[in-house]
C-alpha cells in the first residue's frame, strides 16, 4: 500500500509539480506560534461551516423553486417528502447561525490580541470584506424560504436604501425588481445567494489565508516569533517558539471540530429552531403582504446593527442617519488598524483603560442584540412596572449605541495621545497554563 501511494504521489508530482511546494508552504512548512489557545479554534471552525453551507446548499437547490407561488411549498416539500431533506435543511439553517457565532468570536479574538495591527492590516481588511459578503449572503438566503418574516424582513431592509437622497426610491425598485418583494426579487436573490456571493466569498477566504501565511499568525502574547541561529529543535533556520501547522495544529483543530460538531448535532436534532432564534416562528407561515408580523425583526446576527438603526433618531425628516450609523458600525471595525495606534498588541499587556473599553464594547454589542431582537421590550414591563416601554427601551438602546461607538473614539484618543500605560511585553512567546 505504501509503495502504491508513493508511486501515485510521484505520478501526480510529475504532472503538477507546483502543488507540492504550495502544500508545504501552507501546511508542513508554515510555522505557527506554539502558544495558541482556545480562541484560535474559530478560524478553522469558520472554514468547516463554510464547507457545510456550500454542500448542504447544493442539495437544497435541487428541490427549491424560485417562484413566489412555489418557494414556500418547495421548502415544505424538502422538509416533509425529500428523503433526509429535513436534516439537510436544518444543517443549513443551523450552520448559518453557527457561522456567525464562530465569525463573531474569531473577530473578537483579533481585537483582543491585536491581530489587526501591523503587519496584518491587509489580513484584517480582507476579513472584514468576508464579514460583509457573509452578511449579504445570509440576508439573501433568509429571504428564499419565502415565509412571512422573510417577506417583511426583505421589504424593511431593502426599503432602507430609500433613505438615500434623490435616488432612494428608484434604487429600492431596482433591487427588488418590483414595487414589493416578488418573483423577480426571489430570482435575483437566488442567483446572488447560490452563485455570485459564494464565489466572491471563496475568493476572499483564499486571499485572507494567503495574506495571513505571508506575514504569519499572531499569538496571545502579540509578539513575533524569533528567528536566528538557535532556531528550534526541527531545524536551525526555522523560527523559534513555532511549530509546523501540519500535523500539530491540524490534529489540535480536529479536537475542536469534534466538540463543535457535537454541539451542532445537539441543536440540529433536539432544538433546530433554538427557541425561535435560529428559525423564527413567523417564517413557518407563507408570505402574505396583507398580514404583518407583530414584531418585524431580522435574524439574531443582524439585531445589533438593526438596533443601531432603530435607536438613532431621525433628523430633518429623514432616517438616513440611522442607516449611516448601521453601516458606520461595520466601517469602524474595518478602520480599527488605524484608530488603534497603541504599540502593544495583546490585551494581556495593554492598559486598564483598553481592557475596560473592550468590556464595554462586548456588553454594548450583546445588549444591542437584545434590543434589536425585542427582548428588552418584553422584559421592561416586568422590571419597571408602569414605565413607558418605548421611553425606557430607547434610553437603554441609545446608551448602548454610545457605548459601542464610544469604544472606537476612546481607543483613538487613548492611544493617539499617549494616555495608555502598558505592561512590559516579553521578548518571546510565553506558554501560559
Amino acid at each position: 500500500m505504501a509503495s502504491t501511494l508513493s508511486r501515485l504521489g510521484n505520478w501526480f508530482n510529475e504532472r503538477a509539480p507546483g502543488f507540492m511546494p504550495m502544500y508545504r508552504k501552507h501546511m508542513t512548512e508554515y510555522y505557527a506560534p506554539k502558544n495558541f489557545n482556545l480562541w484560535y479554534y474559530f478560524g478553522s471552525l469558520a472554514l468547516l461551516v463554510l464547507v457545510n453551507q456550500i454542500v448542504t446548499g447544493i442539495f437544497l437547490t435541487m428541490n427549491y423553486k424560485t417562484s413566489a407561488a412555489e418557494a414556500f411549498n418547495s421548502v415544505e416539500y424538502i422538509m416533509r417528502d425529500v428523503e433526509w431533506g429535513w436534516l439537510i435543511r436544518y444543517m443549513h439553517s443551523t450552520g448559518a447561525s453557527l457561522f456567525f457565532v464562530v465569525v463573531f468570536l474569531h473577530m473578537f479574538r483579533g481585537i483582543m490580541y491585536g491581530s489587526f495591527k501591523k503587519p496584518r492590516e491587509l489580513v484584517w481588511i480582507l476579513g472584514m470584506l468576508i464579514f460583509l459578503v457573509l452578511m449579504a449572503e445570509a440576508f439573501m438566503g433568509y429571504v428564499l424560504p419565502w415565509g412571512n418574516m422573510s417577506f417583511w424582513g426583505a421589504k424593511v431592509i431593502i426599503s432602507l436604501f430609500g433613505t438615500i437622497p434623490f435616488i432612494g426610491d428608484t434604487l429600492v425598485q431596482w433591487i427588488m425588481g418590483d414595487y414589493l418583494p416578488a418573483d423577480s426579487t426571489l430570482n435575483r436573490f437566488f442567483a446572488l445567494h447560490v452563485i455570485a456571493l459564494p464565489l466572491v466569498l471563496l475568493l476572499l477566504v483564499v486571499l485572507h489565508l494567503a495574506a495571513l501565511h505571508e506575514v504569519g499568525s499572531n499569538n496571545p502574547d502579540g509578539v513575533d516569533v524569533k528567528h536566528g541561529p538557535k532556531g528550534n529543535r526541527w531545524s536551525p533556520d526555522k523560527p523559534k517558539d513555532a511549530i509546523p501547522f501540519h500535523p500539530y495544529y491540524t490534529v489540535k483543530d480536529s479536537f475542536g471540530v469534534g466538540f463543535f460538531l457535537m454541539i451542532a448535532a445537539f441543536i440540529i436534532f433536539f432544538a433546530p429552531t433554538f427557541g425561535g432564534w435560529f428559525l423564527e416562528h413567523d417564517n413557518f407561515t407563507p408570505a402574505n403582504n396583507l398580514v404583518t408580523p407583530s414584531h418585524i425583526k431580522p435574524s439574531w446576527y443582524f439585531t445589533p446593527f438593526y438596533a443601531i438603526l432603530r435607536m438613532i433618531p431621525s433628523f430633518f425628516g429623514t432616517a438616513i442617519w440611522g442607516v449611516i450609523g448601521m453601516f458606520g458600525a461595520i466601517l469602524l471595525l474595518a478602520l480599527l488598524p488605524w484608530l488603534d495606534q497603541g504599540a502593544v498588541r495583546s490585551v494581556r499587556y495593554r492598559g486598564m483603560g483598553y481592557r475596560i473599553a473592550l468590556g464595554v464594547l462586548v456588553v454594548s454589542f450583546l445588549a444591542l442584540g437584545l434590543v434589536g431582537a425585542g427582548v428588552t421590550a418584553e422584559l421592561i414591563p416586568a422590571w419597571f412596572p408602569g414605565a413607558d416601554v418605548t421611553t425606557v427601551e430607547n434610553a437603554f438602546g441609545r446608551l448602548m449605541v454610545l457605548g459601542y461607538f464610544g469604544f472606537f473614539v476612546f481607543v483613538w484618543i487613548y492611544t493617539r495621545f499617549g494616555f495608555e500605560k502598558t505592561k512590559p511585553v516579553p521578548e518571546r512567546v510565553t506558554m501560559h497554563d
